[in-house]
């Protein structure tokens, strides 16, 4: 018999594939690229692997798009095209500026309310140190441009070099709506300008339309109410409209994956089918985890994951290794050591929370912890690998 231990746990692959079109066989060009890497690389698939694949290329085979213009008729119809305030956009060329092109081609003004000193996921208009030294409160000052320009002048963001208070005034104006900006952090402040908002945060989104509805706002929407509907023929997302999109071209952006529980779903069925092995699924955007450099979050999508297959919901259940170590057998070393570790793993109850010796675990849902490992093994560049293959996510010391 065969004795020896394994000594890899978790590895994460990324997997090539073919550049993917609008209309292609997405479920079936996963599982056959997993397949064909595992014969290539010469391993095997087991039980409890996760097959993760990014929302853009399932996106992208649905043919999930929207033309600026599309943005535009829907923004005019729900918000009635006069004086809209955008409030709390993210500061993102990729993300923001292709839906505000739309948003401003919807109106005659635009009053922009940026937050500061920063966006909702970090990304830095003016630093802490500059708010102090000008002696500025962040959380009750209501700054005009030109007061914001006297104070701090010409901020440019630390990775891609914008300044996104010129950048987002010069594209309003370019799609032929009036442009005013203002920096506040309140969100009634807005209701001071116009009653009709489209309120651009992602996480807290819920929360400000509540606020702005209770303080008498005539028309409030969320990004994620425009494009909610197909509008001339054109994609949409119904529970995220237009959060979670990135341009495409342009004039063309592309949503978030619709329906996709079905395609992870097939993906699952293909794979038992081809090696009688039982995989989990999952489609993933952005990772939850946050730069300690720019201090930038970097979830810009609504979920790091839109969907996945039954096994993959909940969160961690794992014992602390070192705090058994060091607490309950110190006394303890060697073989002697392990297997009574190995013992309390077998042991453990179905839910540990509470039990010290699952203190500093990770208590964050699955899919978000492997779609954050997948986001980071796939790159956002040219790495061409779209699908993750996760082996050994589920193994223990015992395994």
């Amino acid at each position: 018999m065969d004795t020896k231990e394994r000594r890899v746990g978790t590895c994460s692959r990324g997997i090539r594939c073919p550049i993917i079109r609008e209309g292609d066989d997405i479920a079936k060009i996963v599982a056959d690229s997993v397949l064909e890497a595992a014969e290539c690389e010469g391993f095997a698939l087991r039980d409890r692997d996760v097959i993760a694949v990014t929302e853009s290329v399932v996106a992208r085979a649905q043919g999930n798009y929207a033309t600026v213009d599309d943005v535009a008729a829907d923004v005019k119809a729900k918000l009635g095209g006069e004086t809209i305030g955008v409030i709390f956009p993210i500061l993102s060329r990729n993300r923001f500026a292709i839906c505000l092109r739309g948003i401003a081609k919807g109106a005659k003004k635009i009053v922009l309310m940026l937050s500061y000193p920063s966006d909702e996921v970090g990304n830095e208009l003016v630093s802490l140190d500059k708010i102090d030294a000008a002696g500025v409160n962040p959380y009750s000052d209501v700054l005009t441009e030109a007061k914001y320009r006297e104070l701090f002048g010409v901020n440019r963001h630390e990775f891609t070099g914008v300044d996104y208070v010129q950048y987002y005034g010069d594209l309003i104006r370019e799609m032929g709506a009036e442009a005013e900006i203002i920096f506040a952090n309140h969100a009634k402040t807005i209701l001071d300008y116009t009653d009709c908002v489209l309120t651009c945060d992602i996480h807290t989104r819920a929360r400000t339309k509540r606020i702005l509805k209770a303080a008498g706002a005539k028309a409030v929407c969320g990004l994620d109410d425009i494009m909610n509907a197909p509008v001339n023929g054109s994609g949409c997302n119904e529970k995220y409209g237009l959060l979670g999109s990135n341009k495409s071209t342009e004039e063309k952006i592309k949503l978030f994956p619709r329906d996709c529980k079905p395609v992870v779903e097939d993906v699952q069925k293909r794979i038992l089918d081809a090696t009688g092995k039982h995989v989990e699924v999952m489609v993933y955007g952005d990772g939850a985890f946050k730069d300690p450099q720019g201090k930038i979050w970097e979830l810009a999508d609504p979920v790091v994951s839109p969907a996945y297959t039954d096994g993959l919901v909940g969160t961690p259940n794992e014992l602390k290794l070192k705090y058994l170590a060091d607490n309950d057998y110190k006394d303890l070393s060697g073989e002697a050591l392990k297997q009574a570790i190995s013992a309390s793993i077998r042991a453990k109850e179905g839910d540990l929370k509470g039990n010290m010796a699952s203190q500093g675990t990770t208590p964050r849902q699955l899919t978000d912890l492997i779609g954050s490992l997948c986001d980071l093994t796939s790159g956002s560049g040219d790495k061409g690998t779209p699908v993750v293959l996760v082996q050994g996510y589920f193994d223990n010391y015992t395994n």
